[in-house]
């Protein structure tokens, strides 16, 4: 039934594109000169703003020329012998874009690989509006971190990632899964790729990605149910019209060992192909602990015309690791016990996901209008084994263990279509955005109690925890096993309108339809759970300024009473309503020069509608609990000079309980959201072949969980690295995190589930383009 109604779907999409007007599309052309106004041909000019780059090079004459629909786009020009140069500009029909571009002299071409130029930062970018808008433009706060920082620091997880994006923490997630807390609040489940939902609970790695944008605040607007307090979209690489070929070779400290490859061919005019693929072996600093990933992801880009642009690409990820849920704790502290010290048996402790992810999209322009559709497939398979530190004795010689298993299979089909229409009343102009989504999510559930003999916990020696010991799996009488089905259809509209020269608006409203049906494989119980979720958008965007943009936003999200992973369903769970989440936000945003931005935010985020217990009556659940977190948050990205880029931020944050919920008192401050914390990556070109890179990571103390009894301790902590251009195609590069060997605790599930942060790791990398 499903695959009937999303081919109905596109048929109806290819009947529209092909019953279209064909009406000419804007034009950029241009000139690239140098400083003396001498042309430079073969110059690379990057167009960015559409679903992927358009590249284009310079004639003989320093001529270029591109079709574009209607919209910002940002141009980077590159060329050896000098500094690239981006430069933004506004296509619209029937009027080409003419535009002169003026290269300054720099060092030889890889000195861009050495310094990262502006490659820090996103000029325009469409998932915060599903349209292609100036970053400065967008009214809320976002923090992309581009495939140039990830490659600079040789990030390979969303942790690391995270630890540049001001107002965000990770939570340990049992060390099984990416789990982030934006703006106080907690999810597993707010991961998109493309803009479509990638929320089952495993590991994302970095190889494929053109960069991670997070949006912070309710976005249900542009993506649906969830988002509490933002969401974490990546962006995968796509194929483009030029020959690339990258190679990437790592190892160092803990037995770290991967390998990376990016190759992109142009096959014609029209066609083009593109790989990326990774394999990862490495070791930890913690005690018999290892992971095995694997990764391989193709892509197909075909432009039919100038017009209509099609995409393909499949993503297969494999990951094997041992799990391990950290250290315990001791009076109100991180145990003081060896950071390596592994609780449990690691032979018995494993992780396994196999992850594939299809998609396809159609991009058509007719006139002043975008018509895209996107289909994604996803079939995810994941298993975890653990064991699960306790609390210690009072005399600290014993701490007990559990353990348990858990499997998790789901499909998710997403089917996305929009339309995007230019137009102008008088002075005012208008981009209008209509759009439907429906997914279908098929979830299967099974989880197992670990016994030691006949009981479920082992007390083990406080001074000696790793054991091997008999244990088998069994289902208790409460353990999990269902099986659900979740239904979305939902529509909206937005409109982003321009009144003037220096105001702006935007304005939108989505509906979703949230149907879940919950099946309990054990009792044959069948539950049912509909929701009406309508979310609004505003947005007031004043520009004293074209480089400076000061808003206000309020925008509202909801998250239907299964929670963000859906996993259960009970006939008390079944009656209550959503929770609610509003953002209030203003903020400044201030590119100040070409290739820096600087932007500052203030918000209030308030989270109703949570359970608490009724106070009359113990065993009935009422709606009454409320949380709120008040902010500031400042970021800085891009290139103070031309041999200084940067990227980090501050955020302030307080995060409390207003009214009592099921989990915590009134005054509670919320777990794992620290008051103050500070980022910031530097990297400084000393020659033309060598530059520096310096980081400071900076994070006050904040509580392990909600009962506010277990503190981790806040802290400093300071990354090199050392990049050396060895010749035209070759960089060789030194990372080495925590500098100081500082001892650390990065984050918790719970007050006895802690994980420590690594001492001082070298990791060395040789990047080879051919």
């Amino acid at each position: 039934m499903t695959s009937r109604i999303f081919l109905s779907v596109l048929m109806t999409v290819a009947a529209t594109i092909a019953a279209a007007q064909e009406q000419a599309v804007g034009i950029v052309q241009g000139a690239v000169v140098d400083p003396m106004h001498a042309t430079v041909g073969n110059a690379e000019v990057t167009i960015t703003g559409g679903s992927s780059p358009t590249v284009v090079r310079t004639d003989a004459e320093g001529r270029f020329s591109a079709a574009a629909p209607e919209g910002p786009y940002a141009l980077t020009v590159t060329s050896p012998g000098f500094t690239p140069t981006t430069v933004t500009v506004v296509v619209r029909r029937d009027h080409p874009v003419m535009t002169r571009i003026t290269l300054a002299v720099g060092g030889v071409r890889e000195d861009v690989t050495v310094t990262a130029s502006a490659g820090y930062r996103v000029p325009v970018i469409s998932s915060a509006t599903r349209t292609i808008t100036p970053l400065r433009d967008v009214p809320q706060s976002v923090t992309v971190v581009t495939d140039a920082l990830i490659r600079d620091q040789l990030m390979t997880s969303m942790s690391d990632v995270m630890r540049y994006v001001p107002g965000v923490t990770t939570h340990q997630g049992e060390n099984n899964r990416d789990q982030v807390v934006i703006r106080g609040n907690s999810s597993s489940a707010d991961f998109f790729v493309n803009g479509i939902r990638d929320d089952v609970q495993y590991y994302r790695d970095l190889y494929n990605l053109d960069r991670v944008e997070t949006l912070k605040g309710p976005n249900a607007l542009t993506f649906g149910r969830g988002g509490a307090g933002g969401v974490v979209n990546r962006v995968v690489k796509e194929a483009h019209s030029t020959t690339t070929r990258e190679v990437l070779v790592q190892g160092g400290q803990f037995g770290n060992r991967r390998l990376t490859a990016d190759l992109n061919l142009p096959l014609s005019s029209r066609v083009s192909v593109r790989l990326n693929a990774m394999l990862e072996n490495s070791d930890s600093f913690r005690a018999n602990v290892g992971s095995q990933r694997g990764g391989i992801n193709p892509t197909l880009t075909f432009q039919s015309s100038a017009r209509t642009r099609m995409t393909v690409g499949y993503e297969y990820l494999r990951d094997r690791r041992v799990a391990d849920r950290g250290i315990t704790s001791f009076q109100g502290r991180p145990a003081d016990v060896p950071i390596a010290t592994y609780f449990g048996d690691p032979q018995q402790s494993h992780v396994r996901a196999d992850v594939h992810i299809a998609a396809a999209g159609v991009e058509h322009q007719f006139g002043r209008a975008t018509l895209r559709n996107r289909l994604q497939v996803a079939d995810y398979g994941r298993f975890y084994q653990n064991f699960v530190p306790g609390a210690a004795n009072a005399t600290r010689t014993l701490v007990t263990l559990t353990a348990y298993n858990n499997r998790t299979d789901r499909t998710n089909v997403f089917n996305q279509t929009d339309l995007t229409f230019s137009a102008t009343t008088g002075a005012i102009a208008h981009t209008f955005l209509g759009g439907v989504e429906a997914g279908r999510q098929l979830t299967d559930n099974f989880r197992q109690t670990g016994f030691f003999n006949t009981t479920t916990s082992l007390d083990v020696p406080f001074s000696a925890p790793q054991v091997a010991v008999p244990l088998t799996f069994r289902q208790n009488a409460t353990d999990a096993d269902n099986h659900l089905r979740t239904l979305v259809a939902a529509a909206f509209i937005q409109d982003q309108v321009r009144l003037s020269r220096h105001v702006q608006l935007l304005g939108g409203v989505r509906f979703d339809r949230f149907d879940l049906r919950y099946h309990n494989n054990r009792t044959g119980e069948t539950l049912q759970r509909p929701d009406n979720l309508v979310s609004p958008r505003a947005g007031l965007i004043v520009k004293p300024i074209d480089a400076i943009s000061l808003y206000g936003s309020y925008s509202v999200s909801y998250l239907p009473s299964s929670g963000d992973q859906f996993s259960s369903l009970t006939v008390i769970t079944q009656q209550v309503k959503p929770e609610r989440f509003a953002n209030y936000e203003l903020g400044v945003k201030w590119d100040t020069m070409p290739g820096l931005s600087i932007t500052g935010a203030v918000y209030r985020l308030d989270r109703t509608n949570t359970r608490a217990t009724d106070p009359s009556d113990a065993t009935r659940i009422i709606q009454t609990g409320a949380q709120r977190t008040d902010g500031f948050e400042a970021g800085v990205t891009g290139t103070v000079l031309p041999r200084w880029s940067v990227a980090g931020g501050y955020a302030y944050q307080d995060a409390y309980v207003r009214r009592a919920t099921a989990s915590a008192r009134s005054g509670a401050v919320v777990a794992q959201v620290p008051r103050h914390t500070i980022s910031l990556w530097n990297n400084v070109r000393l020659h033309r072949r060598v530059s520096a890179g310096l980081g400071i990571i900076s994070r006050a103390d904040m509580f392990a969980a909600i009962d506010n009894t277990v503190v981790l301790p806040g802290y400093v902590r300071t990354d090199g690295a050392a990049y050396f251009t060895v010749t035209r195609q070759v960089r060789l590069q030194l990372n080495v995190e925590n500098l100081t060997d500082e001892k650390y605790y990065v984050n918790a599930d719970s007050n006895t589930n802690i994980s420590p942060g690594s001492p001082r790791t070298l990791r060395v990398a040789l990047v080879s383009r051919f």
